[in-house]
């Protein structure tokens, strides 16, 4: 069983020393400001940086767009979630319970829906026009309904496949609906664009300390509990960012 905590022990790591030491290339580092929460500085690193440069690179997102969010109480859908509002679009949250419907909403979505109606309901919201932009880090059948709920000249956002199942693209649609379909990598986009990625880090952190947006952090764990957690992460039972943290009680 090659949990993370099994690899640990066996490379002689313990919570105590993991992470007392790492190197980094120069560009990957920067400062940050004085009365940042170092939980919320980890949220705005992974997830918000993915959710950011998706939708400022990626989708090229303008204001007054629509956006729709798939998975929009993980980490990175209540990311997008939050950026395309200070983007100045209109953001569809879809989430899978009303429990994270109502995260969805508190973290800034103007509307909420589920999944059972999906296409229906995205073609209600948007008065049969479709979508803008789409962000979908869950794929499978979600992927294969929202392909389907595309306005003309939209962008269709690969970001992950959470539900397991890489879908495939019926291609006769982007030709009909005039959609593209863009791909989002977040660590290729640090690998080789490092002063986009630099920029992009100094204007989230500026957001969260205007407050702009704020990370949903669901909560902190010691960092003992880590194979549990990422069962629970790959199981879609978690909502927001989830920290682990080396110590026993993390306060």
């Amino acid at each position: 069983n090659l949990t993370p905590a099994f690899i640990l022990t066996q490379l002689g790591w313990t919570p105590e020393n993991v992470a007392e030491m790492v190197t980094a290339d120069q560009s990957a580092v920067f400062p940050l400001p004085d009365g940042l929460d170092p939980s919320d500085a980890c949220a705005l690193l992974c997830a918000y940086g993915t959710s950011h440069h998706a939708l400022k690179q990626r989708a090229e997102l303008k204001a007054g767009e629509t956006v729709a969010v798939l998975g929009a109480a993980g980490s990175t859908g209540i990311a997008a979630i939050q950026i395309a509002k200070a983007m100045g679009a209109r953001v569809i949250a879809v989430a899978s319970s009303t429990q994270k419907q109502e995260i969805a909403q508190q973290s800034g979505a103007d509307e909420a829906i589920g999944y059972d109606n999906l296409k229906d309901d995205l073609r209600s919201l948007t008065g049969n026009r479709g979508v803008d932009v789409l962000f979908d880090p869950v794929g499978g059948d979600a992927f294969d309904t929202v392909c389907r709920c595309m306005a003309r000249n939209g962008r269709l956002l690969v970001i992950g496949f959470a539900s397991r199942r890489i879908p495939s693209l019926p291609v006769n649609l982007t030709l009909v609906k005039e959609f593209s379909v863009v791909g989002v990598f977040w660590g290729a986009f640090t690998r080789f664009e490092p002063e986009t990625y630099a920029d992009n880090m100094k204007e989230l952190i500026g957001w969260r300390m205007q407050g702009k947006v704020k990370p949903y952090i669901e909560g902190r764990y010691p960092l003992a509990d880590a194979p549990a957690i990422l069962k629970r992460v790959l199981d879609r039972g978690a909502t927001g960012k989830i920290i682990l943290v080396p110590e026993d009680n993390p306060s």
